[in-house]
This record gives C-alpha cells, sequence and structure tokens, in this order.
C-alpha cells in the first residue's frame, strides 16, 4: 500500500501576511513601520526617516505571524 493519503496536508501560506513579513537570518520577523505612506508634508524628515526603518514584530506577535507563515 502506498503512502498517498497518509501524509499530513500542505498548510497554506497568508499570502497577505507574506507580502508584509520578512524573515531575518536569525530567525526574527521584521515589518514596515506605519504611517509613511500619505499625509508626509507636515512630518519632518527625520520623522519620515524612521519611519522608513524596518522594525521587529513584538514578541506576544510573533507567534501569529509564525501561523501565517507556515514555511518561513
Amino acid at each position: 500500500m502506498s503512502n498517498l493519503g497518509e501524509s499530513m496536508p500542505k498548510l497554506k501560506t497568508r499570502k497577505s501576511a507574506a507580502r508584509r513579513f520578512k524573515v531575518t537570518g536569525s530567525g526574527k520577523i521584521v515589518r514596515r513601520k506605519a504611517y509613511k505612506s500619505h499625509l508626509l508634508q507636515h512630518k519632518s524628515s527625520a520623522r519620515k526617516r524612521n519611519l522608513s526603518k524596518m522594525a521587529l514584530v513584538s514578541e506576544t506577535q510573533t507567534d501569529n505571524v509564525r501561523l501565517m507563515l507556515p514555511y518561513l
């Protein structure tokens, strides 16, 4: 008898999460910061520059993101 139907099914990646999060070489999850998409003229250059940097996903949310990205 073959093992065709006996293995665990594949898990689907949530594509919206896959576009928003990346995994670093050390296994941490990084994200973009909010508030950098519009209404930029009244924000200072330093503030906009800081918003351009990547941020780490908080420890409380890391497990949730990993469930959405099973193969990353």
